[in-house]
């Protein structure tokens, strides 16, 4: 009877410590499976993540793309600008606000009056055109001889001095349309002057020519025997000092500058050697002779450039634009 119950206490026993071990399983079981779902949501969650990040640094790269073509385009049409901008005379002279004109003592065309101030028509002219594109006019005095140089130098903009179109010239710069005739002449004292009415009877004189000048190639082409000067109106002071026998200059200026009421009274004009036309240098591939070409046309259908000529007596050589 006491074994027996004895085994009945053992059996219970026995029973609670399976049912122990068998909640033991289950909860573990259950942890088992907890984590398993936890790992898969995971695993679902990060392929989730990924693909969306994967879309975003598409996105990103795409719209950072389009920012950098955008911003190139931007560069190159400033490039662009600014290429065309350091092309363009108008821009550089409009930039700096003054149109630089080189010139030397050539009346005339350019000359100081008593205040100190040039003038004559072609500094008339040059400050009227400086005002049309807004900024102010300043004249230079240059050496003749270097006027290609200060020019290309960017020491001036261009020459605006009773300039001869010649082939020298004219295949070193952009020139403006011709707005006056001229001619180079002879200019020796009056009271020798009928001794000298061709150019055969020039060979025995010495002249005074102005160094770089049409006056210069008129004497080479003539074989005449000269002298360089720095201008012309030094040339006339050479004749009239009797360095020289003759000079040969601008037919305008000697109309100007000899002859009664002149301050060369004792001399006089005598061969004409060539005849000419002025115009006006610029830079190579400058866009201000487009525009000066303009200025001429407009002035002289208004009648100004007319009008300004005639101040200085010389309306009768102008061309017609």
């Amino acid at each position: 009877m006491i074994f027996s119950l004895q085994m009945c206490f053992t059996l219970v026993e026995w029973q609670r410590n399976e049912d122990k071990e068998e909640n033991i399983m289950k909860k573990l079981l259950a942890l088992m499976l907890t984590g398993v779902m936890v790992l898969s949501m995971a695993g679902c969650g990060s392929s989730s993540s990924t693909e969306t990040t994967t879309e975003t640094e598409e996105t990103t790269d795409e719209e950072e793309a389009e920012v950098e073509e955008e911003t190139e385009e931007v560069e190159e049409a400033e490039e662009a600008e600014e290429a065309a901008d350091a092309d363009s005379d108008l821009a550089y002279v409009q930039e700096k606000g003054t149109l630089v004109v080189g010139i030397t003592d050539f009346e005339p065309m350019d000359y100081k009056d008593e205040d100190g101030n040039w003038i004559g028509f072609d500094a008339d002219m040059a400050t009227a055109f400086a005002e049309s594109l807004g900024v102010a006019v300043e004249f230079v005095e240059i050496d003749w001889d270097n006027k290609i140089l200060e020019l290309d130098g960017k020491t001036i903009d261009c020459v605006w001095n009773g300039m001869t179109l010649t082939d020298e010239v004219m295949s070193a710069m952009d020139c403006s349309n011709a707005y006056s005739s001229n001619s180079q002449v002879v200019v020796l004292a009056a009271d020798v002057a009928e001794d000298y009415a061709d150019v055969e009877s020039l060979a025995d004189l010495s002249f005074a020519v102005e160094s770089g000048s049409a006056g210069e190639a008129a004497a080479e082409d003539n074989g005449l025997s000269y002298t360089s000067v720095s201008n012309q109106a030094n040339a006339l002071m050479e004749v009239a000092a009797g360095t020289s026998d003759a000079a040969i200059i601008d037919l305008l200026m000697a109309e100007a500058m000899v002859g009664e009421g002149t301050s060369y009274e004792d001399l006089t004009t005598g061969v004409v050697l060539v005849d000419e036309e002025y115009g006006v240098g610029f830079r190579q591939g400058s866009d201000l002779v487009e525009m000066l070409n303009e200025f001429f046309a407009e002035s002289y259908a208004d009648g100004s450039m007319v009008e300004i000529a005639t101040t200085y007596g010389i309306e009768n050589s102008i061309i017609a634009q």
